[in-house]
């Protein structure tokens, strides 16, 4: 029985032991992960910049903040603009593959001109992130879609609205406030 016993006990050990490596490899892909994760945009709730998405718009928006959306709509401005911003997350590859220059934005107005043969695609400079913004015809009117990408971490400002230039014109002035309360530097 003695033998026995022990045989358990260095199976204990054993077992104490490759657990304790397991959970320090788990603690460090952990910390790794944190630390990558805590890079990103500047804030990670959107709530406080309701105010301010609505004031770099101009008078007559209304808006609904919540921590990953801001929802903004003007009904008496041209075009009755109904706005979103989001916060989430775009971890496929796409941010790297555009700083390397593997995904070209001519590559990316194909693929769009490929579902809407209105669609344009331009280049953002929103250092240090990527992004882009997409400019399309909708049977009501248009759309504008800005796409920034930092650390995984996915920032999209979307706009539809009646008639034609009021979507770009949104996305342009909610860019500049986007750089400086989400992106960072």
């Amino acid at each position: 029985m003695n033998g026995a016993r022990r045989f358990a006990t260095r199976s204990f050990a054993a077992r104490v032991t490759g657990l304790a490596w397991r959970s320090a490899i788990l603690l460090v892909a952990l910390l790794t992960t944190a630390g990558a994760s805590a890079k990103g945009f500047a804030i990670d709730d959107l709530t406080p910049i309701g105010d301010a998405a609505a004031a770099a718009l101009g008078p007559g928006y209304i808006f609904r903040a919540e921590p990953r959306r801001v929802s903004l709509y003007c009904p008496e401005c041209t075009g009755a603009p109904m706005v979103d911003i989001l916060l989430g997350t775009q971890t496929d590859g796409t941010e790297e593959r555009v700083r390397s220059g593997a995904t070209t934005m001519a590559h990316m107005e194909r693929l769009c001109r490929a579902k809407n043969d209105g669609c344009r695609i331009t280049a953002l400079d929103v250092a240090p992130a990527v992004g882009w913004v997409s400019h399309y015809p909708r049977p009501s009117g248009e759309g504008s879609t800005a796409v920034i990408i930092r650390d995984g971490q996915l920032l999209t400002l979307r706009v539809i609205a009646g008639g034609t230039g009021t979507a770009t014109e949104v996305i342009e002035r909610l860019l500049p406030l986007a750089q400086e309360k989400v992106i960072g530097r």
